[in-house]
């Protein structure tokens, strides 16, 4: 699949979806946005910029949601016009694919909301990349229909996002066999790491996380020869306005990324091997 000047593949230089979990202001989107961009230039990895303009299934009402439709995709276009980056972000209702799509070049669906066929149509009509997080409530050879409904709507560029599935209250695990069955269904998959990593609700009113975890779990996802990562980082993750436990600290990014673009490219030299 074809983005820009690079490919995102299973068999392709790692591709990194990286940034902030929610917009929280303009300045810390440019920082986050810099610090990745010049990681990912010194490890030859290739770079999509992730920030979310409204986190519409936060446990609380009371908890942060992010700057809006309008002020959100105000700082996606500077993040990407300034550091020449393709952008993702997500989407929730069917009236906001076109005007996202018009500055995110990958559109992605949240996990609570990729059997909505209204919303995949809808997304899958603007022309854009679609990546679907598959739900913690799914198995893996469920989301063949996720795509099929994309592919019906006239959309063949689908990404497929792992992560991980719901393992009794407040706990996620991931299966490390998922990595296969979906790379089956025929698309790129991405890991998304830092939301595996989350313990919905484990705070009560905040979702809990077990970052200190990251790495191992990255290396994990990598070590299955995937098209890529998805990496949430934080200046201060403790101060992080949404799934700080599950952050990344920012200044640990660039040891942790030369970590992973070594494994990916040791596992993607090895041969396969044809067992059955």
């Amino acid at each position: 699949m074809k983005l820009r000047n690079f490919n995102i593949g299973n068999s392709d230089t790692l591709t990194l979806m990286g940034g902030m979990n929610v917009l929280e202001s303009r300045d810390l989107a440019m920082h986050v946005a810099e610090k990745f961009k010049q990681s990912c230039e010194k490890y030859n990895i290739n770079y999509i910029f992730k920030g979310s303009f409204d986190k519409a299934n936060r446990s609380s009402i009371n908890s942060f949601r992010g700057p809006g439709l309008d002020e959100g995709l105000k700082i996606l276009q500077e993040v990407s016009n300034s550091f020449d980056v393709p952008v993702i972000t997500d989407i929730h209702e069917c009236d906001q694919a076109k005007p996202v799509s018009e500055v995110c070049e990958v559109v992605q669906i949240p996990a609570f909301l990729a059997r909505q066929t209204d919303l995949v149509s809808a997304a899958a009509k603007t022309n854009s990349i679609i990546q679907f997080k598959k739900p913690q409530f799914l198995s893996a050879p469920e989301m063949k229909n996720v795509v099929e409904k994309c592919i019906s709507a006239g959309n063949k560029n689908i990404i497929l996002c792992e992560r991980g599935n719901t393992f009794g209250y407040n706990n996620l695990v991931v299966d490390t066999l998922n990595f296969q069955i979906l790379k089956k269904i025929g698309t790129p998959v991405i890991f998304d790491v830092t939301h595996s990593l989350q313990l919905p609700g484990g705070l009560g009113s905040a979702t809990g996380g077990r970052r200190e975890f990251v790495l191992s779990l990255a290396k994990a996802g990598i070590s299955q020869s995937i098209a890529g990562l998805f990496l949430e980082a934080h200046p201060n993750p403790d101060d992080a306005k949404c799934d700080g436990p599950c952050a990344l600290p920012l200044n640990v990014l660039d040891d942790f990324l030369e970590q992973i673009k070594n494994l990916d490219d040791f596992v993607k030299n090895q041969d396969d091997l044809d067992i059955k």
